[in-house]
Parts: C-alpha cells; structure tokens; sequence
C-alpha cells in the first residue's frame, strides 16, 4: 500500500500512522515539534483520555518524513490542512487510506485504525511484551490491549507445552 502512494504526503502520513501505532486525530493534530529524531521517538500531546505519551519512530518513516519536509516545508502542523493554520482532518486522512487501499488492489475492509490494530499485533507477533505494546498504544487499561489484540494461528504453532520442555531437559 506505502509503494502505491506516490503523494510523498499522503505516504508519509500512512507510514507514520502504522509505524507508530497513531490513532486517526493524533496522526491529524501532530506538530513539526512532535518528531524527535534524535530519540526516535513521537510525542502524542493530548490522545485520547486527554493523556500525552510518546511512541517510537521508525528509521523507514524518518526517512519519508524527511524529504516531505524538504518538499512541503510544514510550518507548525505536520500535515497540513488546506487553511492555513489547520491542521489535515481525519477525513482527509480516510480518503487517503481508501485510494491507498484501491491503488494497491486491497479488497479486505480496512480503515485507519486497521493500521494501528496492524502496527500492535506485528508487535506482538515479532515477540514485543503485551506491556510495551500497552505503552506503545497509550491505552488506559492493559486488559484493552489484551482484548484489541488476537494471536495468529501460525505463532500458537510456535508454543511449545511446558510439559514438552520439562520432558526434553
């Protein structure tokens, strides 16, 4: 889907949303001065439950983010809306991750938050703990994440049963 998005903006802003886990509004109202290179981190001011956190920034979207700076010169919001001052709005955003989706022939349904549902569960799958993930996400509660979190069948495969370990040592 990133490949297929040739508006350098609207890839930065998808790359960004899955490779950080943002919700549709934080991606929407980030500022230039959310972006910590040198930490590699995202500063979410005021998500959701009116909480700040920080998430991770990706090298891969650093890079996109890079030269749409070079190329848009954002001012105070990250991706700016068409009034200057504003920042995009989240329909904005849906309208590009529905063209995204039909560029790259994708038929499953799929919204922006499928991009941070996708971001966690790659998360867990690549064996980062339910704990960080719930950081990560900035959810209240840990039993949200354990909720809004399914393990694949292909990594239950990968589960070897205690009584396995302890007959094999």
């Amino acid at each position: 889907m990133f490949s297929v998005t040739k508006n350098l903006k609207h890839r930065a802003i998808l790359m960004l949303i899955y490779s950080s886990g943002l919700r549709l509004m934080e991606a929407a109202r980030l500022k230039v001065t959310d972006i910590d290179s040198k930490r590699m981190l995202v500063r979410i001011k005021q998500g959701k439950g009116r909480k700040d956190r920080y998430t991770i920034l990706s090298t891969a979207a650093l890079e996109v983010l890079r030269d749409y700076w070079s190329q848009y010169r954002p001012s105070e919001y990250l991706f700016a809306g068409r009034f200057p001052g504003k920042p995009l709005t989240g329909r904005s955003i849906q309208r590009v991750l529905i063209k995204a989706k039909k560029l790259a022939g994708i038929k499953k349904p799929a919204t922006v938050h499928t991009l941070r549902h996708s971001f966690a569960t790659h998360l867990l799958e690549a064996g980062t703990d339910l704990y960080h993930i719930h950081l990560l996400l900035g959810h209240r509660s840990l039993n949200t994440t354990t909720i809004y979190l399914h393990v694949s069948r292909k990594e239950l495969v990968r589960i070897v049963s205690p009584l396995d370990l302890a007959h094999n040592s």
